[in-house]
């Protein structure tokens, strides 16, 4: 007979990215929660690059910060290189990037969740999903010892029934050699989920000692660094920055990469899982990318207490004599010795339409989905929906309303908004492009957008959450003083404007027209701004940003509001799709598969075109006149 270990509030199968976020948020809200992993050395574990952030990414990791997740925080403490990336372009794309030391982050996320108060850890396989009626109640763990809660978030990433190929070499592990969890996939098929089979992959890890930098580009930090968090200063997190080295394939190496393609597992059939688009392996990219003489290779120290280095670009699945082959053809790295063979991973995961836009599955009350297991990529990715899914796992524990980030609010918004409306058959890649609002998303503001519904959740505390108001306050005391302090055509005001190569005034002006000029920032005026008083940083860049691009913001803002209307017309939960007869075929069959919340969320389905939506508006007002008589 099955023993009952204890009864919890909340548990987490997987203590990832995704899962070390899903188990902080219940557990600082007060609920009892216990977090699963098939190995305690897995707990934010960074089998692939070892970053945090990046285009769009960086983002992400600000949104979660903003919400009272500990990401920000985390690579705050261990990063050893930190770049704001595009910054030749506008704000609206600026991604912080850093470069992590990945066991100090593993050691330090452990170290966080050890000490969280009403959070157990625990080393076992979970190898049951336990369901009542539709409703959730607990898990089985490999030794058969039940735990049972109101909640379950699973957040297994690339373990479920993983399997490490490179060459003709299969072998049927986790990420980095783990053991892989190979007994829950089958309980979920039983409960009615749908499966899919995904891939990603990693490049070689070689050793420092091996390697010729002087034919390498040097790649350091930023002189002034930004932190990912809102509650650290540039000062409480400076310090000394390790380089990165860039060098590039050629054509040996691709000579190399086309000779061994009949041994590669990925054009020989042996791998049957998709893999990612915007993350291809280097045969991939030789491949679809035969018109390029060569392709950019970081080398990207894993730490600072070892010597292997992380060969980002060279993702392979090929042989081992071939990735050390085509390895030697790069400059500086002719006499590399290998230290890690790359591999891909073939992996379970869900197709994602399964879920409610609260990353709860439709069909099973009380049971969460979060990271890769929901068909995504990236640690960045995975944590962002850890900390929706532990959110409202526990809200839902205390029997309060759960949230959504919609797309106009976060970048996390449109991360599972794209996921549980248009689904995806490829490891889904978070990007500027896919945010329809980012001058309004901007990394920089993620604090502004986000953080009183961090407050209002319970995650940021009184504190926290004082000090933002303050620094709000500060941004629009500040923006009202500008755009009423005016002035004149004085010598002194004509003569700065002359030094920097600016318009000269012909009238009175008020300092706010004069930053509205993209060749003047806030800190050129401040010779004739007599009444300024000191300002954070933050604030001066909040204001800068706010008068530069007030025109092209007031406009998203109308865009956000007609978003907004269509968000509101709720789809009546009881609303039968077969019995609108001049719905499509294609655009019935997306909608009872869906479900969508709203008229906004029907009209992003895929296969659901705007008459279909004019259709369903029509008789979703005859449908509730039915229901009011």
């Amino acid at each position: 007979m099955p023993f009952e270990e204890g009864n919890f509030d909340v548990i987490v199968i997987g203590a990832g990215h995704a899962g070390c976020e899903a188990a902080l948020a219940p557990a600082r809200l007060g609920l009892k929660t216990v977090v699963f992993a098939v190995n305690l050395d897995s707990i934010a574990m960074m089998p692939c690059n070892p970053s945090i952030g990046g285009t769009s990414k960086g983002h992400l990791v600000r949104e979660i910060d903003a919400l009272g997740g500990q990401m920000g925080i985390n690579i705050d403490k261990t990063y050893i290189q930190s770049k704001m990336l595009n910054t030749g372009k506008g704000p609206a794309v600026h991604s912080l990037r850093a470069q992590a030391d990945k066991f100090k982050y593993s050691k330090t996320m452990k170290n966080v969740l050890e000490n969280t108060a009403n959070l157990q850890i625990r080393q076992s396989e979970v190898t049951d999903i336990l369901i009542e009626d539709n409703q959730v109640v607990g898990v089985k763990i490999l030794s058969g010892a039940i735990y049972r809660a109101k909640a379950v978030i699973i957040a297994t990433g690339t373990y479920l029934k993983a399997k490490c190929i490179y060459g003709d070499v299969e072998v049927y592990s986790g990420p980095n050699g783990l053991q892989a969890a190979n007994n829950l996939s089958s309980s979920l098929i039983k409960s009615g989920i749908e499966l899919l089979r995904f891939k990603t992959g990693t490049p070689a890890r070689i050793d420092k000692k091996s390697l010729d930098f002087s034919k390498m580009e040097e790649q350091k930090g930023d002189d002034k660094i930004v932190p990912f968090s809102f509650t650290h200063t540039e000062e409480e997190i400076s310090r000394d920055q390790i380089s990165c080295w860039l060098t590039y394939t050629n054509h040996e190496t691709h000579q190399v990469i086309k000779n061994n393609l009949d041994r590669s597992p990925l054009y020989g059939g042996v791998i049957e899982g998709t893999g990612p688009r915007y993350c291809p392996s280097i045969e991939d990219k030789v491949v679809r990318f035969h018109d390029k003489d060569r392709h950019q290779v970081f080398l990207e120290p894993e730490g600072e207490d070892t010597n292997e280095m992380y060969v980002q670009g060279m993702s392979s699945s090929l042989p081992e004599d071939v990735q050390r082959d085509m390895l030697r053809t790069l400059p500086g790295l002719e006499n590399c010795n290998i230290m890690r063979t790359g591999y891909a991973i073939e992996y379970d995961c869900i197709n994602p339409l399964q879920l409610k836009p609260t990353l709860e599955f439709k069909n099973i009350s009380g049971l969460y989905s979060a990271g890769q297991f929901n068909g995504s990529s990236g640690y960045e990715e995975a944590a962002a929906q850890g900390l929706i899914a532990g959110i409202n796992a526990g809200l839902k524990a205390l029997n309060k309303e759960e949230i959504i980030i919609d797309r106009s609010e976060g970048y996390i918004g449109v991360l599972i908004d794209d996921l549980v409306t248009k689904g995806t058959r490829e490891p889904y890649r978070m990007m500027t492009s896919r945010a329809e609002y980012r001058l309004l998303l901007r990394q920089d503001n993620a604090d502004l957008r986000l953080t009183e519904k961090g407050y209002k959740v319970g995650l940021i505390d009184e504190g926290r959450y004082q000090s933002f108001l303050n620094k709000k306050k500060m941004i629009e005391d500040e923006i009202n003083r500008l755009n009423n302090t005016i002035v004149g055509t004085t010598d002194r005001v004509q003569k700065l404007l002359t030094r920097l190569q600016s318009t000269l005034l012909r009238s009175g002006a008020s300092i706010a027209d004069l930053l509205r000029r993209p060749e003047l920032y806030y800190e050129d005026l401040k010779e004739i701004d007599e009444a300024r008083k000191f300002l954070p940083l933050d604030v001066i860049e909040q204001v800068n940003i706010h008068l530069k691009y007030e025109g092209y913001i007031s406009k998203q803002i109308k865009q956000v509001e007609q978003f907004k209307k269509l968000e509101r017309r709720m789809i009546p939960s009881d609303l039968l799709y077969e019995e609108i007869k001049s719905l499509r075929i294609e655009a019935k069959q997306k909608l009872i598969q869906i479900k969508p919340l709203s008229i906004g969320q029907a009209s992003r389905i895929s296969g659901v075109s705007p008459a279909d939506v004019s259709v369903l508006l029509v008789y979703m007002e005859q449908f509730n006149r039915k229901k009011s008589v």
